[in-house]
């Protein structure tokens, strides 16, 4: 029954995509489901949200000066010794009181509509923290492929470079070669050796730095990441227009309807102060019950209804009012200033991200052919030393040019997606949707395009095949 219950639920997962995998004892997240595991964790997304709610509890706390407010009050005190006076010693009374705003002079209009602006304001707030939140999730997702993809290039690299200095080794007892092969292969390999440990050690930063946009706690001493991600570096061709980009991101981006809505702040802020220098008035109802010390006055215990209106005005108030009112003004300049900075700012986001993206097509252009152009100068230089016409150190050289060219098309595929991600952010936008003319529109995409980083990594087996 057992088995039959752990092959049902493993059915049931590999039936729910959207379910990371579990590889050992840690699961195992595509891109699309660590940007999940992100939006739902990140320290940064939780505080925004909060500070949402707060907005939420801003506005409830506006709202109430539309609504009658009812309150009691009491009062209870005795007298030790009375000298010279017929007055009663205690002294009560006890009020359940109604108030209700009349005019305000358009006080509590203007902190309603502040309130709900600043729900606005921080829902604007939220986005564009999520939207940051998935670009590093997708930065830091692809540098951890690739990573990973260097490190099994760099393994190989040792690897076929290590046989190769056994296969010397042999030849030189064998009397075929000189020491002089051994000690260049002994060099190659020593040189490889350090840039296996470098990529190692910034596999392990990417996970660190993947786990902190999780938000999870890595324990102290742990050999390894408490999660794993799948999929391979890919390329997919994306070919979006500048003039398009940039009129999305000054429609969409949160950032500046955020800045927007800090000018709307400040003219309802402005209303609010100039409130203060007109009348309020208030109306209230209630039952009181309350003591009368004068005997001659009446009896000790009374009690009725009061009803009544309450006006206050501040003729003048040391320019309090005036004070206020010019330091709105100057912060809603600022927030105008504020706004136009936020435009500039994103447009150069855009920009700085659609001219690396230009660039990372290019270098992808010419590595391509790099790439091939290596492989078949490899070939040869194998051919060469076979037919006793070149020497090992040609082909050492050639090796170690296949492992770079294909290393640095990686670093390219890299670099695209990573630009393409701050494209999506600058815009706020999905990276399909700023996609005109690429074939993944019409699913045609070719097989170099979108070539996984083991096929595009993978050095000789061994040095001397041709």
């Amino acid at each position: 029954m057992r088995l039959k219950f752990a092959a049902i639920s493993m059915v049931i997962a590999a039936a729910l995509p959207g379910l990371p995998k579990v590889v050992g004892a840690v699961p195992a997240y595509t891109i699309e489901q660590a940007v999940a595991v992100a939006q739902e964790r990140n320290p940064d997304i939780l505080i925004a949200r909060k500070k949402v709610v707060g907005a939420h509890g801003d506005f409830i706390e506006a709202r109430s000066g539309f609504l009658p407010s009812l309150t009691s009050s009491g009062l209870y005190d005795k007298r030790q010794t009375q000298s010279e006076t017929n007055l009663r010693q205690e002294d009560y009374n006890a009020i359940l009181r109604l108030d209700q705003n009349l005019y305000t002079g358009g006080a509590v209009t203007s902190q309603v509509a502040i309130a709900r602006l600043n729900i606005d304001k921080a829902n604007y707030e939220l986005q564009e923290i999520a939207s940051r939140v998935t670009m590093d999730v997708r930065i830091a997702f692809n540098e951890l492929l690739l990573n990973r993809a260097k490190v099994h290039v760099r393994e190989e690299s040792v690897r076929v470079l290590d046989e190769e200095l056994k296969n010397q080794q042999e030849q030189l007892s064998a009397g075929i070669v000189g020491i002089f092969n051994v000690q260049r292969a002994e060099v190659a390999l020593a040189n490889e050796r350090p840039e296996l440990f470098n990529a190692q050690t910034e596999l392990k930063n990417s996970y660190l730095r993947l786990a902190e946009l999780f938000g999870t706690n890595v324990r102290p001493g742990a050999q390894a990441a408490p999660f794993e991600v799948s999929g391979e570096l890919q390329y997919r061709p994306n070919h979006p227009d500048l003039n398009n980009c940039l009129a999305r991101a000054d429609a969409n981006r949160p950032v500046i309807k955020a800045r927007q809505k800090d000018i709307e702040i400040e003219d309802r802020q402005y209303v609010l102060d100039r409130s203060a220098s007109r009348p309020h008035i208030r109306a209230f109802s209630g039952y009181e019950v309350y003591s009368e010390r004068d005997p001659a006055v009446g009896p000790e215990f009374n009690y009725g209804g009061v009803v009544g209106i309450n006006a206050t005005w501040n003729i003048f108030d040391g320019s309090a009012t005036k004070g206020r009112m010019q330091a709105t003004r100057a912060r809603r300049q600022a927030a105008v200033e504020a706004l136009a900075a936020a435009r500039r700012s994103v447009a150069s986001e855009v920009r700085s991200a659609f001219f690396d993206l230009q660039q990372a097509e290019r270098v992808l252009e010419t590595e391509a052919k790099n790439v091939q152009t290596a492989d078949e100068a490899l070939e040869m230089a194998k051919g060469n030393f076979a037919a006793g016409l070149g020497t090992q150190l040609d082909v050492l050289q050639a090796a170690s040019d296949v492992t770079r060219t294909r290393t640095t098309r990686l670093s390219a595929i890299y670099l695209h997606n990573v630009a393409l991600a701050r494209l999506a952010h600058a815009c706020a936008s999905l990276a399909e949707a700023l996609d005109f003319g690429s074939d993944i529109k019409n699913g045609n995409i070719k097989n170099d395009s979108a070539a996984q980083a083991s096929d595009v990594a993978k050095p000789p087996e061994k040095l001397s095949q041709r």
